[in-house]
């Protein structure tokens, strides 16, 4: 198995990558990786060749760049040149930490969508209080989209947590603002008869006050709402642990209850740690497409590496392409 890992994507590249790489190099026996990026920088933190390749450019897309415009301007990016790895066959799929609007522009343009599908979604797993995870979509591919649209994306992420997630008969969602089969706007209305209908396990409307625990598998929404969503979790999650921090730092008393809490409190911040389940994959494409989180460290591109070799092993984008093929939507 190969994958194309752009080298320098990411708040912390090269640095953090190359040693993800190399965790993942000693984990996966039969993996070989390329990575694409400036090769001097990369070999500062290169320990071992062994099956890593260096595909060498120093052209690279900023997180400020124009998406689209970094795309089809910057042909040497690094980016760019991991993507085409997939499309061209050197590699069976792709993972970067850059800028997520390129990586979609990539994603879409070099390595393709799916036939049939209209929609590619960008879709992490999130973390619950069981620590079984959730995975969402979609969380900002496409801000607006239609009924058919939601459709699809619940087929996908059935697919997903079926074969990645080893979860038998996933339970799948509707984010919506109230679990009554009539609730939410028209785009929820329409979408709920759809899933109603399709054949997957569609448990119904779910709140976003509810997802943490556990309350579906997969919960499908629109893009906007999803990225809301997903942010609101992300910041809630961040400020409750400085709250917590600055508590327990506050007086001598509560800095000894600290030290005695340490192992505790360290196991409940991994539990909730979303970079545990990967990264966000872009399902719909023709290959996997993993967008590691920007702030990412060697641990958490290990986990969209682990999640790379998962996806491509359960086949699951030949096996998303079969069942829109074979009109596996509806019952």
């Amino acid at each position: 198995m190969k994958i194309a890992i752009d080298a320098m994507g990411g708040d912390n590249a090269p640095k953090a990558i190359v040693e993800g790489v190399e965790q993942a190099i000693q984990h996966f026996k039969e993996l070989h990786i390329t990575l694409v990026g400036n090769e001097q920088e990369i070999n500062k933190y290169l320990t071992s060749s062994e099956r890593i390749t260096i595909l060498h450019t120093e052209e690279m897309i900023e997180a400020t760049d124009e998406p689209v415009r970094a795309v089809r301007r910057k042909k040497n990016a690094s980016m760019v040149l991991m993507a085409q790895e997939v499309a061209e066959g050197r590699a069976d799929a792709c993972i970067s930490a850059g800028n997520t609007g390129a990586l979609m522009t990539a994603g879409l343009f070099i390595v393709g969508r799916i036939k049939g599908i209209e929609r590619p979604a960008l879709s992490p797993t999130l973390p619950t209080l069981d620590g079984q995870g959730f995975l969402m979509l979609d969380v900002g591919a496409n801000v607006d989209a239609k009924p058919e649209h939601l459709l699809q994306y619940a087929i996908m992420g059935s697919i997903y947590a079926e074969k990645v997630r080893g979860i038998s008969s996933p339970k799948i969602g509707l984010l919506n603002v109230g679990t009554e089969d009539k609730k939410g706007n028209e785009l929820t209305k329409q979408t709920f008869q759809l899933l109603k209908e399709a054949n997957i396990n569609f448990v119904g409307n779910v709140e976003s006050r509810e997802l943490l625990n556990g309350v579906a598998d997969v919960v499908v929404t629109d893009g906007f709402t999803g990225n809301i969503t997903l942010k609101t979790i992300e910041g809630t999650a961040l400020s409750l642990f400085l709250m917590l921090k600055t508590e327990l730092m506050s007086s001598f008393k509560s800095k000894i209850a600290a030290s005695v809490l340490k192992p505790q409190l360290k196991g409940l911040k991994s539990k909730m740690d979303y970079s545990e389940y990967g990264g966000a994959g872009l399902f719909g494409l023709n290959a996997p497409v993993i967008k590691a989180h920007g702030s990412s460290d060697a641990r958490a591109l290990f986990s969209a590496v682990k999640q790379a070799v998962n996806m491509v092993e359960n086949n699951v984008s030949s096996t998303i392409q079969q069942a829109i093929e074979n009109g596996q939507s509806t019952h």
